[in-house]
């Protein structure tokens, strides 16, 4: 299934003349977008025959990303599904609600928009001064999942990409305690819905670059006059910073989101230490946690800056 998803060839080719690096650098990562996305689609089975996929719309580059990408794929999937649009209108002072309607009536996609104003609530409840985005995110969610329920669609797209899910792993262990990521895919509290994240494999720097080609038509989600979650902002930070000062670092983490061992954590809800006994058979997993890891050798300008502390204010 995977494999029909991701197929490079059907990316719009590279035109010849003066402009031709640019055009064959976009060309490169329409491809490399059309793949990943393809890529996580199959390997999480996240859009199947028959699907109505309801692809979140805020007005960010993330959100335009997805829909666009999904469009691509749709035309020649190896399924049928369809794809319908929808943007939460959340009456925030200054928010152009002409913005999107347009773009998407450009772009030929069934949407609605809906209409709620969670905004007067957020500012009710949140005392001054103080983050509103988790009270916002709460209340957007349950509005999305009664949309979804309204318009018959089967699944409900976000357009969460591979950073932010690092981001979200590493807020968690820092902060909660916990050893949690976002999934490529879910079922909601509630147990209706299907929650699909397709750029779960896509870097955002790939999204950014495709927002800057494509122009979307960009709405800031600073509208309420909330700044983004402080702890976030520097985490993210943090990793641009591994990726730039080692090359590899951050593909090798995501990797090792799907590359769980249990046996070797601490959790006893997930591996039976007290029940462990010895066997008397061989098992070659056994005690491998006692060797030391088969690392690659650091280069010459990369050796303790690795193990670096990084301050995150709360």
């Amino acid at each position: 299934m995977s494999a029909v998803w991701i197929d490079d060839a059907a990316a719009t080719p590279a035109a010849p003349g003066s402009t031709a690096k640019i055009e064959r650098e976009t060309h490169k990562l329409e491809k490399r977008l059309c793949r990943e996305v393809g890529r996580a689609i199959g390997d999480y089975n996240m859009i199947e025959e028959g699907d109505k996929v309801m692809v979140c719309v805020s007005g960010g580059k993330d959100s335009y990303g997805l829909l666009d990408i999904l469009i691509k794929l749709k035309a020649r999937a190896p399924i049928h599904f369809d794809l319908v649009a929808v943007n939460l209108d959340q009456k925030q002072p200054g928010f152009p609600e002409e913005v999107l309607p347009a773009y998407l009536k450009q772009v030929g996609v069934p949407f609605h928009i809906e209409e709620q104003d969670t905004y007067s609530i957020v500012k009710r409840v949140i005392p001054e001064g103080k983050t509103t985005c988790g009270l916002c995110s709460r209340l957007r969610r349950g509005i999305l999942y009664r949309v979804a329920d309204e318009l018959g669609a089967t699944k409900v797209a976000l357009g969460h990409h591979r950073d932010d899910m690092l981001q979200t792993f590493f807020l968690n262990m820092f902060f909660a305690a916990k050893l949690k990521s976002m999934p490529p895919k879910l079922v909601s509290d509630d147990g209706r819905h299907v929650v699909i994240r397709p750029l779960a494999y896509v870097p955002e720097k790939d999204l950014i670059r495709w927002a800057q080609h494509r122009q979307f038509p960009i709405i800031p989600c600073t509208l309420c006059g909330s700044q983004e979650n402080l702890q976030r902002k520097q985490v993210g930070e943090m990793l641009r910073e591994w990726e730039k000062k080692f090359p590899g670092r951050i593909e090798n983490m995501f990797s090792a989101l799907q590359n769980v061992a249990p046996s070797h954590l601490l959790d006893g809800t997930l591996h039976d230490f007290k029940g462990l006994k010895a066997t008397g058979v061989a098992d070659e997993d056994g005690d491998k946690a006692f060797d030391p890891p088969e690392l690659p050798p650091l280069a010459p300008s990369s050796a303790m800056p690795a193990l670096q502390v990084v301050r995150i204010s709360s």
